[in-house]
C-alpha cells in the first residue's frame, strides 16, 4: 500500500507539492505580501480618516475653509458640518502652526520621516537594506496628519507609502529574513499604500517596481508580491468607502488621429511644468537647509509661505475660492476642472498650478511631512486643463473638450518629473475611470519622459538595476557561482576565546591572529558570539575598566555563522548584515561547532581573481 501511495504521489503536479522548494518560497511570499497589503488597506483607512478629521477640524471649523472634493472621495459623515464664516487671514497663521507642531514630533522622535515619504522609501531599498525603523509609520501618520490637516500642501500617497513600506521592513527583521526579501516587502507595501489611497490597484504594483528607477527599467522581484499586496489593501480600502474612481468624468473620446497635434503641444508644455516643479522644489529644499535655525521651525516657515500664497491669490483673483487649490489637497480643483469641462478659465487653473509647485515646495522642502504625488496630479491637471481652455478657443475641432487635458496633462506631468511613464498612465486611468483616453495618454506620458531632463521628483532613485547598491550582489553571485566557504577552512583549531578570558588574553591572541575577530566558544567548542578588535582594545585603553571587563561582556552574541556549503554569494550577504569583518565557520547550525574563519578581505580576493580569469587555487 505504501508502495502504492508513492506511486499516486508521482502522478501529482509539481505545483501541488507542498515540498517542492520553489513552491514553498512562493506561499511564503505570498503569505507575506497578503499580511503587508493588509496592513497598507487598514493603514491607508486609519490615514483617510486622520486626514479629514484634521482638515475639518482645523482648516473648516476654525478658519472656516470648506473645499470641494473629488465626487467619490471617502466621506467622514459624523463630523459636525462647518458653520464658521471663512477668515482668510487665518492662512497666515494656521498652516504656520501646523509646520511647527509637525517639525517638532518629526526631528524630534524621527527625522528620517521629514519630506515625501516614497523617497524615503526608495532610499531604503537601494543603500539601507530595506531597513526603516518601527517608529517611522506611526510618526509619519501623526506628523502627516497635521500637516495636511492645517493648510500644507501635500498629498497622502508620500506618507501612506511609508506606514506600509516601514511595516514590511518590521515583518521582515522579525523574521530574519534576508535583505532581498526584506527590500521586496518594502517596496510591496509602499505599491500597497498608493494602491489603496488612490483605489489604483494595478498601477500600485507597477508603480512599487518602476518609481525605483530613472531609467525605463522595472524591478521584476517587485511585481508580483507589490500586485498581491495592492490587491488585498485596496480590497480593505474599497469596503471601507466604496469601489468607484476617485474622479468622475464625462464621457470623453478619441477619435481623430489630428488631436495628437495638440496632444504633442500639451507633452511639451508639462515636460516645462515639470522642470519648474522639480527645480524649484531642490532649489527650495536646499534654501531651507542652509537657513541657521533649528530644523524643527524650518517648516514654520514654509507653513507661513504655503498660507500667503493661498491668501494672495484668494485676493487677487476676487475672492475665488478654487484658488485656495494651492493649499492642502487641492483635488477638488481636479474635479472642477473636469466636469466644467474648462469653464473656470485659463487665468484660475494656471495660477492654480504654479502656485502649488511654490507652496508644495514650500511645505515639503522646509522640511513637513507630505507626498509629492497628489499635488503633482493637481499642477498637472490644472496646467493641462489651462493649455485645453486656449486650445479649445483656437481650435474647438481639434480640442473639443479642454477636460480631456486636464486628465492627459495629470499622467503626463509625473510621469516627466517622476520618470514612471507607465505606471503613471495606468494609476491616472484608474483614478479617472477614462480608459477612452488610453491612447492619448500613452502618447503624452512617453513623450514626457523620454524630452523630459534627468531630474526627478524622487532624488533617491538610480539609473538602473546595475547601479543600485542592492543589486551589486546580483553581479558578484554570477562569478562566484559553485565557490564554497569550505576552501577557507585551514588544518587544525583556529584561535578561539571563552567567555571568562580578561581583555589581556584577548588582546595577546587577536596580536598573534591574522584575523580582527575571534569567535568565543563554550567548553565543547559551540560558538557563543565573536569578538572585535576595536571594542577590546577600547576596553584596554581604560585601566580600571579592563580589569574587570571580561569576553562575555564584549561578545556579540546575535550573529549569524557560515556553514562549510555556502558559496561566496552567501558569505557576502552575511557580512553586510553582521556588518563584521571576518565570520566564523562551524560544522552546521545545529552543532555550531568552530572549524574555521573567513575575512571579508578573502572573499574579495577571491572574486577579483575570478573576474580576471585566475583559475580558484
Amino acid at each position: 500500500m505504501l508502495e502504492g501511495f508513492k506511486n499516486f504521489l508521482g502522478w501529482v503536479p509539481e505545483f501541488l507539492r507542498l515540498n517542492n522548494p520553489r513552491i514553498r518560497a512562493q506561499m511564503r511570499m505570498l503569505g507575506l505580501s497578503m499580511l503587508v497589503g493588509l496592513v497598507a488597506g487598514l493603514g491607508a483607512i486609519v490615514f483617510q480618516l486622520a486626514t479629514q478629521m484634521a482638515f475639518d477640524c482645523v482648516m473648516g471649523q476654525i478658519v472656516g475653509y470648506v473645499p470641494t472634493h473629488p465626487a467619490h472621495e471617502a466621506a467622514i459623515d459624523f463630523l459636525p458640518k462647518v458653520t464658521r464664516e471663512f477668515h482668510p487671514l487665518l492662512l497666515l497663521v494656521v498652516p504656520a502652526i501646523g509646520g511647527l507642531l509637525s517639525g517638532l514630533i518629526v526631528f524630534r522622535y524621527a527625522p528620517e520621516a521629514e519630506g515625501h515619504g516614497t523617497d524615503a522609501v526608495i532610499a531604503a531599498y537601494h543603500f539601507h537594506q530595506g531597513d526603516i525603523r518601527a517608529r517611522v509609520p506611526i510618526v509619519k501618520t501623526i506628523a502627516s496628519a497635521i500637516t495636511l490637516g492645517t493648510g500644507g500642501s501635500g498629498g497622502r500617497e508620500g506618507p501612506i507609502a511609508q506606514i506600509a513600506a516601514g511595516f514590511g521592513s518590521v515583518l521582515g527583521k522579525m523574521l530574519k529574513l534576508r535583505p532581498a526579501e526584506r527590500r521586496v516587502l518594502v517596496a510591496a507595501g509602499m505599491g500597497a499604500g498608493i494602491g489603496a489611497i488612490f483605489r489604483a490597484p494595478l498601477a500600485g504594483a507597477l508603480f512599487a517596481s518602476e518609481v525605483l528607477y530613472w531609467s525605463p527599467e522595472f524591478e521584476p522581484d517587485v511585481i508580483l508580491p507589490a500586485g498581491i499586496a495592492s490587491v488585498i489593501s485596496y480590497s480593505c480600502f474599497g469596503a471601507a468607502f466604496g469601489w468607484d474612481p476617485l474622479f468622475a468624468i464625462p464621457d470623453l473620446q478619441f477619435v481623430n488621429p489630428l488631436e495628437l497635434g495638440p496632444y504633442f503641444l500639451l507633452a511639451i508644455f508639462v515636460i516645462i511644468l515639470a522642470y519648474l516643479y522639480t527645480h524649484t522644489f531642490y532649489g527650495m529644499t536646499r534654501l531651507f537647509h542652509s537657513l541657521k535655525m533649528p530644523r524643527a521651525l524650518r517648516p514654520v516657515i514654509g507653513g507661513f509661505i504655503t498660507g500667503a500664497i493661498g491668501l494672495a491669490l484668494y485676493y487677487r483673483l476676487g475672492h475665488e475660492n478654487r484658488a485656495l487649490a494651492v493649499i492642502s489637497f487641492g483635488y477638488g480643483a481636479i474635479q472642477d476642472a473636469i466636469l466644467n469641462d474648462g469653464s473656470e478659465g485659463m487665468v484660475l487653473l494656471l495660477a492654480i498650478a504654479l502656485g502649488k509647485i511654490v507652496t508644495t515646495s514650500a511645505t515639503i522642502g522646509s522640511g513637513g511631512s507630505a507626498g509629492v504625488f497628489g499635488p503633482s496630479m493637481v499642477i498637472g491637471g490644472c496646467g493641462g486643463g489651462a493649455l485645453g481652455v486656449l486650445f479649445h478657443d483656437w481650435w474647438p475641432a481639434l480640442v473639443p473638450h479642454p477636460a480631456s487635458f486636464v486628465i492627459v496633462g495629470m499622467a503626463g506631468f509625473f510621469a516627466a518629473a517622476a520618470k514612471t511613464p507607465f505606471s503613471t498612465l495606468v494609476i491616472v486611468s484608474e483614478m479617472t475611470g477614462g480608459y477612452q483616453l488610453l491612447l492619448p495618454s500613452l502618447w503624452v506620458c512617453l513623450l514626457s519622459f523620454m524630452l523630459s531632463d534627468r531630474l526627478s521628483i524622487y532624488s533617491s532613485q538610480v539609473e538602473s538595476r546595475s547601479r543600485s547598491p542592492a543589486h551589486k550582489g546580483d553581479y558578484i553571485r554570477d562569478v562566484v557561482e559553485g565557490i564554497r566557504v569550505d576552501r577557507f577552512v585551514e588544518p587544525g583549531q583556529p584561535l578561539m576565546l571563552h567567555p571568562g578570558d580578561s581583555v589581556a588574553t584577548v588582546l595577546k591572541q587577536l596580536d598573534s591572529s591574522r584575523y580582527f575577530v575571534l569567535p568565543v566558544v563554550d567548553g565543547e567548542g559551540r560558538l557563543l558570539g565573536v569578538v572585535d578588535l576595536e571594542e577590546a582594545h577600547l576596553a584596554s585603553s581604560q585601566p580600571d575598566l579592563g580589569r574587570l571587563v571580561m569576553v562575555d561582556d564584549l561578545m556579540h552574541g546575535e550573529i549569524m555563522p557560515l556553514v562549510p556549503n555556502d558559496e561566496l554569494d552567501r558569505a557576502m550577504e552575511l557580512f553586510i548584515e553582521n556588518d563584521l569583518s571576518a565570520l566564523p565557520i562551524v560544522n552546521d547550525l545545529r552543532d555550531k561547532k568552530v572549524i574555521g574563519m573567513v575575512r571579508r578581505f578573502d572573499i574579495a580576493g577571491e572574486y577579483l581573481k575570478l573576474v580576471q580569469d585566475v583559475p580558484p587555487s
